[in-house]
């Protein structure tokens, strides 16, 4: 494989594996703001925001950590007869069917693109009674989406060089 292949391969899982390990963290983030729900409700006036805000954490937390799940291979997959054949017919499977993979992620991230431009241009806000801004959470997801096409780019790639006998390390 290409020099710069090698490269984009490295850069983007080393990358990825920071924002994955990163964005683990955000569960305590969403914990701590459902305790503090229940520690409200119960001897203070309830939080408008909790509720919504742990539903945008809850979301930055499954999308940012797409693509490290797809890099630690820790996706769900059928595994009729997946699990039976050798690495090398694996990757060669993969590559051909990653391209309908890349298709859902092209369009989730032109559909994310447009709502996050709309959000931007009329300061699209949740009906709820807090009423926030929608703009950061669309802004999250949208990058999500494109690290998780970033990293499927990448696991092409290794597949590609699978296939082909050789492994990209």
């Amino acid at each position: 494989m290409p020099e710069w292949i090698k490269t984009y391969v490295r850069v983007v899982d080393a990358f990825n594996r920071r924002v994955g390990r990163a964005t683990m963290y955000l569960i305590f983030v969403m914990m701590g703001i459902l305790l503090w729900s229940s520690i409200s409700k119960t001897f203070f006036v309830p939080s408008l925001w909790t509720l919504e805000m742990a539903q945008f954490v809850m979301a930055a937390y499954y999308i940012m950590g797409g693509a490290y799940s797809l890099q630690l291979d820790a996706h769900v997959r059928m595994d009729l007869a997946y699990g039976r054949w050798s690495p090398r017919t694996k990757a060669v499977i993969d590559v051909v069917t990653i391209f309908m993979l890349f298709v859902y992620l092209g369009f989730l991230l032109v559909g994310g693109l447009s709502s996050t431009s709309y959000a931007l241009q009329y300061g699209e806000r949740s009906y709820s009674a807090w009423a926030p801004y929608m703009a950061p959470i669309k802004i999250i997801m949208v990058i999500g989406i494109f690290l998780t096409f970033l990293q499927t780019t990448s696991i092409f790639f290794k597949d590609l060089a699978t296939a082909r006998g050789v492994a990209i390390t």
